[in-house]
């Protein structure tokens, strides 16, 4: 990342450029953002630049992953409940991750955590004593789960 200054033909007055160039598998990939701010390049683009998004990853989390652009209803009220249960849902899936720390899914999406650790096939039996779950030896992430799970159940 580096930064330098540039004036366009049309502007009145020189500007910051803030330049980040990446070579990665699929070629170059370079980036510019165009400022009037003085202050360091780097605050900038790290600090302004990558949290906006990082942010936008968030609401796009929410609106595939945790269902928030379902507000087809002609209802108001339908149409904020279903956005509050979205909400509600994103909260739990990013008090999840506090639990999911040095594991394999500390930084999947929701959509990802939905597929390998809510939506897995079970069987329950319940008696009045205990709560069994039986869940099938091909599951990939048993082990990941029932780990997680002796970490949600309080001592």
């Amino acid at each position: 990342t580096f930064r330098f200054q540039y004036q366009a033909r049309s502007w009145k007055y020189p500007r910051w450029v803030v330049a980040r160039l990446e070579e990665g598998e699929l070629g170059s990939n370079p980036r510019f953002i165009i400022s009037s701010r003085y202050d360091d390049g780097f605050k900038l683009y790290y600090e302004q630049y990558c949290a906006r998004g990082d942010m936008e990853n968030r609401i796009k989390d929410q609106q595939l992953s945790l269902f928030a652009d379902r507000t087809s209803s002609t209802h108001w009220w339908a149409n904020q409940w279903r956005l509050i249960l979205s909400g509600f849902a994103y909260t739990l899936f990013e008090r999840l991750r506090t639990y999911l720390k040095k594991t394999p899914f500390a930084r999947m999406s929701p959509s990802n955590l939905r597929l390998k650790l809510i939506k897995v096939g079970a069987v329950i039996i319940r008696n009045t004593r205990r709560i069994r779950v039986l869940m099938s030896d091909s599951y990939p992430y048993k082990a990941q789960l029932s780990d997680l799970v002796r970490r949600l159940v309080p001592n």
